[in-house]
């Protein structure tokens, strides 16, 4: 190609990159935007825009996924669990249970999905010990992303770079090949964080606690309707438009029988108790705008304080704590749940009226919060994002299908149902006959899993409907949208391009050095970018420098592969980071306090186990 088109894939690139950070669209179809007008441009054939798509990279990721769900489905993970929610209130346990379980778990699984597994687990145990989920949700998040770099299905960039080596030289690198230097870098790592680095995170005590967050107990009031109401004969949706849909409805009590406000469809009539959830300006909206009467009649208070026993001291309690325990309305059976927005979630960037959440998910959406903090904005007019905690409202038996389809994960307590045993051995069965046909040769990596996939799904270890489901389709589209993108770097000229600049610059300096410059600015692209497509871009600039020193090429891989897993200063480099943002109540730049020594340490100790390993 002329030098004209590497020019253009620069352009393409940074505008992509742009796209990437700027987070206004999701990254699949940034990354299929790129892929399109790449093909337009000439910079990738027509006929191989969609061959990313049968890749060995894609195809291998997906049936990873498959097999992580098995794992979940048959109950594997839940014994895990039962186990770790048993270590007691000490800080130095719980971390050491959580985040050593989630760096083995990431190993043989997909590392975002076995943090979605603990997080859960990680919220019970804040709860039960009072400890604020801030002090074990990033070193969680963390571990999940050192767990991936010790095996080749452990995360994206291994799998991408196996592949990519196998191009090159026919010979991919084996499923343990990234044992060595990963599994070094993992203990230190987790050693690193069990010791002092904890102590960097910002504890967020209170407001950053989800049941602080919403506590409903707080806000949930009662409201009758009596023959005065101008609400009277209403319909909730009425209700709601009058109110400009500032005060969700979550149960209508008609003749001591209370249903759930999303499936209320009726006219209100006189003596309806209404339960909302409202602060103190908007009690005043339900008396001016609707006529209801807030709070406990005045018939029932007085016959209360006739009847109320003293306290220890024979006193009377006061107006405020009957105000107070008469505010807290019984919230039993109103199937309230919380969950975190995925990265991939349909969400993001939507609001409640774009996504229809009633009428097509028979969810009612309470209150949202942000950042640790509840946000006090109108429900309708918000539009989420990414690591967005939200208090929802369904049917018992629509909740978990509702939250999987819409990409949320639920931070409910984890109810442990431990799978079948019969199941459970099948499922670790066919994943370790896979794990043999790998290591002895028998089968390529991505024939091997798909394999150990399908006969999981034929044997009932996962539903059909489950395996799809499992299928994270944004990071498929994603890694086969960028691969050609990628190529294209390779064939006009831009990964030599690059790499000759960086030969320029590195020839009066050792080699190591050069190689220091590519894990620096792997791991940097990592933090604004998918990690996926940080080791897409990144791999064709290693073989090439690989190339340029007349050197080896692995140690140089190696290096993409590693940082490019480990995204430890941002939310929004990787999944894992994003997922925990909301319910530990972090911020922006809370990340780079642990995530800055920790990123120095994969450096430190990563560069010299890579030469070591994989010598020049």
């Amino acid at each position: 190609m002329p030098i004209a088109d590497s020019s253009l894939v620069f352009l393409l690139l940074g505008v992509t990159l742009v796209a990437f950070v700027w987070g206004r669209f999701r990254y699949d179809l940034v990354a299929l935007a790129a892929l399109l007008v790449s093909v337009m441009l000439g910079l990738v054939p027509a006929e191989q825009a969609f061959m990313g798509f049968g890749h060995p990279a894609v195809v291998t990721v997906a049936a990873v996924l498959v097999l992580s769900r098995g794992f979940e489905r048959s109950g594997v993970v839940d014994i895990i669990a039962d186990q770790v929610l048993k270590v007691g209130e000490r800080l130095f346990l719980q971390l050491a249970a959580l985040t050593g379980t989630v760096v083995v778990l990431s190993g043989f699984m997909n590392n975002v999905g076995a943090l979605a597994l603990l997080l859960p687990v990680a919220m019970r145990l804040s709860r039960e010990h009072d400890t604020s989920p801030s002090l074990l949700l990033m070193p969680l998040a963390f571990g999940s992303l050192l767990g991936g770099l010790t095996t080749l299905i452990g995360t994206p960039p291994n799998i991408i770079i196996a592949n990519y080596r196998g191009g090159i030289s026919e010979e991919n690198f084996g499923l343990f090949a990234f044992f060595p230097v990963g599994a070094v870098v993992a203990l230190t790592g987790l050693i690193f964080v069990l010791v002092l680095g904890w102590r960097l995170v910002p504890q967020r005590a209170g407001k950053a606690s989800t049941e602080e967050m919403f506590d409903t107990s707080n806000y949930l009031v009662e409201a009758r309707v009596d023959e005065n109401s101008k609400a009277l004969g209403w319909t909730l949706r009425e209700l709601q438009r009058e109110l400009e849909y500032t005060i969700p409805v979550l149960a209508v009590v008609r003749d001591d029988h209370r249903q759930a406000g999303h499936v209320f469809l009726g006219a209100l009539k006189e003596g309806d108790i209404l339960l909302l959830e409202a602060g103190p300006e908007e009690m005043k909206q339900l008396e001016d705008k609707a006529g209801l009467v807030v709070g406990i009649d005045p018939e029932e208070s007085s016959e209360e304080q006739d009847q109320e026993p003293s306290g220890e001291n024979g006193a009377k309690q006061s107006k405020a704590d009957k105000k107070t325990r008469a505010a807290g309305v019984d919230t039993q059976g109103l199937e309230l749940v919380e969950a975190v927005v995925r990265n991939d979630s349909m969400m993001i960037n939507r609001t409640v009226t774009q996504l229809r959440l009633q009428n097509q998910f028979g969810l009612h959406l309470v209150a949202v919060a942000r950042d640790g903090s509840r946000l006090k904005q109108r429900l309708r007019k918000i539009r989420f994002r990414a690591g967005d905690v939200l208090l929802m409202q369904g049917g018992e038996s629509e909740l978990a299908e509702s939250l999987a389809t819409l990409g949320c994960l639920p931070l409910a307590n984890r109810n442990l149902t431990i799978g079948q045993p019969r199941m459970l051995m099948i499922s670790l069965a066919i994943f370790a006959l896979a794990i043999l046909a790998i290591l002895f040769e028998l089968l390529p990596a991505a024939v091997a899993l798909t394999s150990a996939a399908l006969v999981s799904l034929l044997v009932g270890v996962l539903s059909l409907r489950d395996g799809y489901q499992a299928i994270d389709g944004p990071v498929i589209v994603l890694l086969a949208a960028m691969l050609p993108v990628g190529n294209a770097l390779e064939t006009s000229g831009g990964a030599g391009l690059l790499a000759e600049g960086l030969l320029t610059l590195g020839k009066q300096w050792p080699v190591i050095v050069t190689l220091v410059t590519l894990f620096v600015i792997t791991m940097l692209l990592s933090n604004v970018i998918n990690n996926a497509a940080a080791a897409v871009l990144m791999a064709p600039i290693a073989a090439s420098l690989a190339e340029g020193f007349d050197a080896s090429l692995d140690p140089f891989l190696m290096v993409v592969a590693v940082s490019a897993s480990c995204a430890f200063l941002t939310p929004i480099g990787h999944q894992s980071n994003t997922l925990v943002l909301g319910p530990g109540g972090y911020r922006f730049g809370d990340y780079w306090k642990l995530g800055l020594p920790m990123s120095l340490l994969v450096l430190a100790v990563g560069m010299p186990m890579i030469l070591w390993v994989w010598p020049l």
